[in-house]
């Protein structure tokens, strides 16, 4: 049994037309552009979830290293601390007790002394201000100016 042309959406030259349902699914340009911005949003808010997880994972590692450092530097310093001991009891062998115990805290003030005198050249260097990004703020600050008034030129860094 033959099913006439006007049922099969076949036209007489053989081409399928659209049917009546496609077209009622095509989209209109506004609703095309408006899923690529909602997705394009998406991406963007992937994106931060990944950043931050990332960086959870970075700060969590960074916590863990800063505990195994701070353990060490305690346990350090108490070695360092029987280390001086040892080293004022070994002096104590041809010194009186109450001598060695200075000795060593009298050298162990002159490497302090040298240690504050190192800090305090260094401190002398700190600038106090952000000097790069102040300037980067005024050309920033100027560009801005320019563009607003155009009988003004672009300044050039």
């Amino acid at each position: 049994m033959a099913i006439p042309a006007s049922k099969t959406n076949v036209s007489t030259t053989g081409r399928t037309s659209a049917s009546v349902t496609e077209r009622a699914n095509e989209r209109s340009l506004g609703q095309i552009v408006s899923d690529a911005a909602a997705n394009a949003q998406s991406l963007v808010r992937d994106e931060i979830a990944l950043a931050k997880a990332e960086i959870n994972q970075d700060v969590q590692k960074g916590i863990k290293t800063g505990a195994g450092f701070g353990i060490a530097a305690v346990l350090a310093a108490y070695g360092f601390g029987i280390l001086l001991i040892a080293a004022a009891l070994a002096l104590a062998l041809v010194l009186p007790h109450w001598a060695a115990f200075l000795i060593v805290a009298a050298v162990l003030f002159v490497f302090a002394g040298i240690g504050a005198l190192f800090g305090l050249s260094q401190m002398k260097k700190i600038k106090g201000k952000p000097e790069r990004a102040i300037k980067a703020a005024d050309r920033t600050q100027k560009t801005l100016k320019a563009a607003a008034d155009p009988n003004t030129t672009t300044p050039r860094s």
